[in-house]
């Protein structure tokens, strides 16, 4: 089966790692790019200032890159990957549901919404059951099904790891790559020899989007996981990789040894992009584990990372890693992309 895809926001930097990943994708073939009025027009080669480490596929540098806009994309494009800024999806993307669009999108609009999927399929799959509710609710004939903030999807397979053991609450310092503010987002003045605590609503999506993808799907209505959650986010002059430090407060009281165990086996799921174990767990022989440069590359970028798991008086501590741009965006999207042809929604 081979399933015709459109990348909105096609020459940023998450949609160049989208045109990385959908490279001989065993599933997927790009089939339209799209991007700003100024690259509308214009061959992918010319409208793109490519970043990533791997040179543009030669079939996807001739593609005349087209206006976000339904008119300009073909009706044979099953499936959209969008990469575009919030304040522009919020616009754009209703205008391709509306027509009939089946969506998988990096942008935080939306994420929130109550009938909107917020979702890694390795942890809630089953709120896909929501596209139903969506599509009563709105009256769309396709669907929008959104993956979260990357330094959520760094830390959030963790906990659901660790939900045996009864999660009560979670506070978490990250120390995210400058990759994740996108090419301008942070200038080399404000950045190198720097640290920034403050990430614009970085806290926030953490705090929310954690407890609505641990949370429960009846088959009407979604309820949050009742965890507290609570984030410090800053921005460090590393390229790629998001480390985080997380506390968390469990009922139980696991060892160590039984929480590696908890995190190194849980389940990942079958599908082309997701890696065949979930979380990679480092021992008490390696504490100066995941590190950024070291291992956020680990299952193509698609792997988390866990190290320094420590008992603390109310639970655990430990360190978390993932690739922000790969697990945490576009691939997070071509992953729920997947999970939408595997379930029929496709």
């Amino acid at each position: 089966m081979t399933v015709q895809v459109g990348i909105l926001g096609a020459t940023g930097a998450v949609g160049q790692r989208f045109i990385q990943l959908l490279d001989d994708h065993p599933i997927f073939e790009i089939a339209a790019l799209t991007a700003s009025e100024q690259s509308a027009g214009k061959t992918y080669r010319e409208a793109a200032k490519w970043r990533v480490n791997t040179p543009i596929p030669e079939e996807i540098a001739t593609i005349e890159v087209g206006r976000t806009d339904p008119a300009d994309v073909s009706d044979d494009v099953d499936l959209l990957f969008s990469s575009l800024p919030s304040s522009v999806a919020a616009e754009v993307e209703p205008a391709f549901l509306e027509e009939g669009y089946v969506m998988s999108s990096n942008s935080s609009n939306d994420r929130m919404a109550d009938d909107v999927p917020l979702t890694i399929p390795e942890i809630n799959p089953d709120h896909l059951g929501l596209i139903e509710v969506q599509r009563d609710n709105r009256g769309w004939d396709g669907a929008l099904v959104k993956n979260p903030n990357c330094s959520t999807i760094t830390m959030v397979p963790t906990l659901a790891a660790l939900d045996e053991f009864g999660l009560d609450r979670v506070d978490v310092t990250t120390l995210q790559a400058v990759s994740g503010a996108g090419y301008s987002g942070v200038t080399s003045m404000e950045i190198i020899d720097n640290a920034i605590p403050h990430i614009g609503g970085e806290e926030s999506k953490m705090e929310t989007e954690s407890r609505k993808l641990l949370g429960s799907f009846d088959g009407a209505e979604l309820s949050m996981h009742d965890a507290s959650v609570n984030a410090s986010c800053n921005r460090i002059p590393t390229l790629d990789g998001h480390l985080e430090s997380v506390f968390v407060d469990l009922a139980d009281e696991p060892s160590p040894a039984e929480a590696r165990q908890a995190l190194a086996a849980y389940p990942g799921i079958d599908l082309p992009s997701a890696p065949d174990q979930l979380i990679h767990v480092f021992g008490d022989d390696e504490p100066d584990r995941p590190q950024p440069r070291l291992d956020r590359d680990r299952a193509e970028g698609m792997q988390i990372s866990v190290g320094g798991v420590t008992p603390t008086p109310q639970g655990l501590k430990y360190n978390c890693l993932a690739h922000n741009t790969i697990r945490g965006a576009a691939g997070a999207s071509v992953l729920n992309g997947e999970l939408l042809v595997e379930e029929g929604w496709i």
